[in-house]
């Protein structure tokens, strides 16, 4: 049966999933119009608020620097306290690792005892933890490294997991086969393939737990956000920007440094799509790794040879133990009376159930309900923002390396600051209310979400790309035809993880008069009322769970 050329369909039908797809695109916009239209947002006070932030840096400049020995010491503890954190974090969830991963798991009850646990350490952000435990054991450094360290279980020993789950299973029953014991066989065949990503966990993990520990000082844990606090509290702004300058500096520094130590660890320096020409030195180090791995081969070594690889690990090792060292005799802790008084916990958790509402539970509502709105206008207007951004500083786009590196860089250099100390800056030049507190959230997404998408643009495949250029298309064409197909998928996963993180964010904002729930939650602690805490955290956890689960099911819809 011959069809006449004008029926014939030249598009495909219309399916379940486009309609899926369809009415995820209208309650996104429904639901930013609705959270727009909840906060009392004007478009026209918009830069008005802009410029009152403006305003507020010109007041602050210059910086004062003449307090500047109590900002290095406030500085440096904030330094200690994240080292110190981040090792605790990483010798626990070492064995909850080994619990967690398919492949080294005594028992699957074992496995999900311990991904639960692992998960819950994630959901409580790091200041309320810290701020229970202030109630606990009073001011100080002591409960900050507590907190830092419990909350970094969630992120290190998932990825700890995941990095053994990967381990390539053949190298493990070559020594089965030989009769090795399971805890020989993890020693000797999984954890030497999962410890260049693990280190560099730990690294990247000890980040974030810099910028983090920069503002428990907010809630008297110890660090340099206690300056910035009371700076702006009394109208210094100077000596406040003096305090977030040195900040953003050594933030700056640390995730530049550990950038380039992760890169050399996973050879990711390597997967930019370009050619790069080797140096001299670089050349004569991989002769002589080569050499020294051949020699060890002939004489059957049976320890590894001391190639640079294994010099760059342990001087690296070495380095973080030395520092280690130096972080517990310089931090201001009394490690005798801190063990010691380590039951006095159990007190507080005895308070935290049953979980109960009180007599907030209008209020609360009201609370989370803000909270929610802040994240949808952030998360959607920052990443409207972060986009344009990220093309820029995708190596692969970007035609010009410089501009390229110069763009990162920048964006780099701006994520430092946390987005608790922007929501204290907005807040101080706007007043109280969810409108700084949201807009504070949106420059922190902003360049959050322009190095995550610069990141995804670098790791598409260049074949299609390839392909349709050497046909004649433009670079319009071959970006939209075969560069964003690739994107989406990526795009919409961010965008639900950075709706997630930043929903977390937003429940403490109120801490700083940001809005959202942080008020009720913080005056629930300092109250002791700890079984109203106990219900906030549940109700956060869930919304996350929820947010998670529909993240998942779009996720579905673009594979």
């Amino acid at each position: 049966m011959n069809i006449p050329v004008e029926k014939i369909r030249t598009t495909p039908p219309i399916s379940r999933v486009d309609v899926q797809k369809l009415f995820l695109i209208l309650a996104t916009m429904i639901g930013f119009v609705w959270a727009w239209n909840y906060l009392d947002m004007s478009v026209l006070s918009f830069f008005d608020d802009l410029s009152n932030v403006a305003n507020l840096f010109k007041r602050m400049y210059p910086p004062n620097f003449s307090d500047m020995h109590r900002i290095v010491n406030a500085m440096l503890e904030t330094l200690w306290m994240a080292l110190l954190g981040t090792f605790v974090a990483a010798i626990l969830s070492y064995p909850l690792a080994l619990g967690a991963a398919k492949n080294t798991s005594p028992h699957p009850s074992v496995r999900f005892c311990c991904r639960s646990f692992i998960t819950l350490t994630r959901a409580v952000p790091e200041l309320i933890l810290a701020a229970i435990f202030v109630a606990a054991f009073d001011p100080g450094p002591f409960a900050g490294v507590l907190a830092i360290g419990l909350h970094s279980i969630g992120m290190i020993g998932r990825l700890f997991a995941d990095a053994i789950e990967l381990a390539d299973e053949t190298p493990r029953e070559a020594i089965l086969a030989v009769g090795s014991t399971q805890r020989q066989t993890t020693r000797s065949a999984i954890i030497p393939q999962a410890l260049p990503s693990m280190i560099a966990t730990v690294l990247y993990r000890l980040e974030i737990n810099i910028r983090g520990s920069s503002v428990l000082g907010l809630i008297g844990a110890g660090g340099i956000g206690i300056i910035v606090s009371e700076s702006l509290e009394t109208i210094q702004y100077k000596p406040a920007l003096a305090a977030v300058s040195v900040l953003f500096v050594v933030i700056l520094c640390v995730e530049l440094t550990s950038s380039a130590i992760r890169a050399s660890l996973l050879g990711d320096a390597a997967n930019f799509g370009r050619q790069t020409r080797l140096g001299f030195f670089t050349r004569r180090s991989i002769v002589r790794n080569q050499r020294l791995n051949e020699k060890a081969a002939r004489v059957r070594a049976v320890t590894p040879p001391w190639t640079s690889e294994r010099l760059f690990r342990v001087g690296l090792g070495a380095l973080f133990g030395a520092l280690l060292i130096v972080s517990i005799l310089s931090v201001d802790i009394n490690w005798w009376q801190a063990v010691l008084d380590i039951p006095q916990i159990n007190i507080v958790l005895k308070q935290l159930f049953p979980p109960s509402f009180g007599g907030e539970r209008s209020g609360i509502f009201r609370g989370l309900l803000e909270s929610f709105a802040m994240a949808v206008v952030a998360t959607v207007l920052g990443i409207v923002l972060a986009l344009p951004i990220g093309v820029a500083i995708a190596r692969n786009i970007n035609r010009s390396a410089f501009l390229a590196k110069m763009y990162r860089t920048l964006v780099l250099a701006l994520r430092a600051i946390p987005e608790l100390i922007v929501a204290v800056i907005f807040v101080s030049a706007m007043g109280l209310g969810p409108v700084p507190g949201t807009l504070a959230l949106t420059v922190t997404v902003i360049f959050f979400a322009a190095k995550f998408f610069g990141d995804t643009l670098e790791e598409v495949n260049p074949s299609p790309r390839e392909a349709v250029s050497s046909v004649g298309a433009s670079r319009a064409q071959e970006f939209v035809s075969t560069v964003v197909p690739q994107f989406v998928p990526a795009f919409i996963s961010n965008a639900f993880y950075l709706l997630d993180v930043y929903f977390r964010s937003s429940t403490i904002l109120g801490i700083v008069g940001g809005g959202g729930i942080g008020y009720l939650l913080i005056q629930s602690i300092r109250v002791f009322q700890f079984d109203v805490t106990c219900a906030i955290v549940i109700a956060v956890f869930v919304i996350v769970l929820i947010i998670e689960w529909v993240g998942n099911w779009v996720r579905g819809l673009y594979r």
